[in-house]
């Protein structure tokens, strides 16, 4: 296995060469557009056996990927932000036509004010639309989460879309040491492409996608249901198989000092190696601190978090999103989990990071800070971190 160094974009663009995919179309936007540019270099040098199809937008790039997918080959393409903005119609199209379509995603702030920089609003915008969810903490996790994307999506009983989110810059455009597999080993992972669903063949026509009565589409949403559920297991297994393949293991969630934490963080991306240096510094320092990391959102692992977290006293969730009126995605996603938990911790959202301001340690240290006092007392549900409070004056008095 040769160690390269590479950009996130770049990692993704190797994955898309070592899983065989065979159409790739893409309209470029940053911060993903080294993904297509690395792609079609892989192609013109004859490295890669691929169709790169260059589309007038991101709305004609998920629509080409729907019509190869559909045809049965390995299709994969990439976005971010507004280009996944403009694909909103199309993903609800992919997923309930069931096409196991790959995207990695470029994570970035939505307009407006346009950003280019890292947050994971993008993507939390589309949580709802049936596609599978991984997130990447480095670049190696970049190119290894999106071959396991291939391998669960193309499951029989799951054909679900897939995408695989890493952090604008901080992953995309930085470059990191990357151990790139070898063909014959991702080869023996993923198998040969199998057709376990309808194709489009013109010799045998028929209907796609069709307009459906009330008689049926509810039974079409819930088919979709039970492919989500059942993808916790193939991500599981999923994750096993590339392990003993690999040698790099994988679970929906991880944990770092959490036995006996009385607070734990919980954080998706990149900003969790920064937790991880806080749990470090505040554990030599006599604190009871662990970390809990999400690496896939969409199936979303309840019964994991519960588990995890079972010992904590205080769960601080941090999230690089935001949902006005309430709250962040993953918080609003942990806190239903524990429901119907008798025995649940104490719960708080902390937004952070967003539109890629730098997440530094001592952000970390002001959220242990605080949900230390949260176990002493009442607490505010949703907390923001690194705001000024002045340039929040400036922003209001200007509009």
């Amino acid at each position: 296995m040769p160690m390269m160094m590479l950009k996130g974009n770049e990692s993704t663009a190797y994955a898309a060469k070592l899983a065989r995919v065979k159409v790739v179309p893409a309209y470029p936007i940053t911060p993903s557009t080294v993904f297509p540019e690395k792609v079609s270099e892989l192609i013109a040098n004859g490295e890669m056996d691929a169709e790169f199809l260059p589309v007038e937008s991101e709305h004609s790039a998920l629509s080409a990927a729907i019509g190869a997918a559909a045809t049965g080959v390995r299709t994969m393409t990439a976005t971010a932000s507004q280009g996944l903005a403009f694909m909103n119609e199309i993903l609800y199209i992919a997923s309930g036509m069931r096409l196991p379509i790959v995207m990695a995603i470029g994570n970035r702030a939505l307009a407006a004010p346009v950003n280019i920089w890292a947050d994971q609003q993008d993507t939390m915008m589309v949580r709802d639309s049936g596609w599978i969810h991984f997130y990447a903490e480095t670049n190696q996790e970049a190119l290894d989460l999106t071959i396991i994307a291939f391998k669960v999506s193309e499951n029989e009983n799951v054909l679900l879309p897939a995408l695989m989110g890493m952090d604008a810059f901080v992953l995309t455009h930085t470059m990191e040491p990357v151990n790139v597999p070898e063909q014959k080993d991702v080869d023996a992972f993923l198998g040969e492409k199998e057709i376990n669903y309808p194709v489009l063949d013109p010799s045998k026509p028929a209907t796609f996608g069709a307009f459906v009565f009330p008689e049926h589409y509810m039974e079409f949403r819930y088919s979709q249901y039970i492919a989500m559920e059942h993808a916790k297991k193939v991500i599981d297994d999923a994750f096993e198989q590339f392990n003993k393949i690999f040698g790099r293991g994988y679970s929906k969630v991880s944990g770092f000092q959490v036995e006996d934490a009385d607070i734990l963080f919980i954080t998706m991306g990149s900003m969790t190696g920064t937790a991880r240096e806080t749990v470090r510094k505040l554990r030599e320092e006599g604190e009871k601190v662990g970390l809990v990391k999400i690496t896939v959102f969409r199936p979303f692992p309840k019964d994991e978090i519960i588990e995890i977290t079972k010992n904590a006293k205080v769960i601080a969730v941090v999230d690089r999103n935001i949902s006005p009126g309430f709250a962040g995605a993953i918080f609003t996603e942990v806190a239903a989990s524990f429901t119907n938990v008798k025995n649940r911790p104490k719960i708080i959202d902390f937004i952070l990071g967003l539109g890629g301001r730098d997440i530094r340690v001592e952000n970390y240290e002001e959220i242990y800070k605080r949900s230390k006092k949260a176990m002493r007392g009442k607490f505010e549900e949703v907390q923001w971190i690194d705001v000024d409070e002045e340039s929040v004056k400036e922003v209001e008095g200007s509009l």
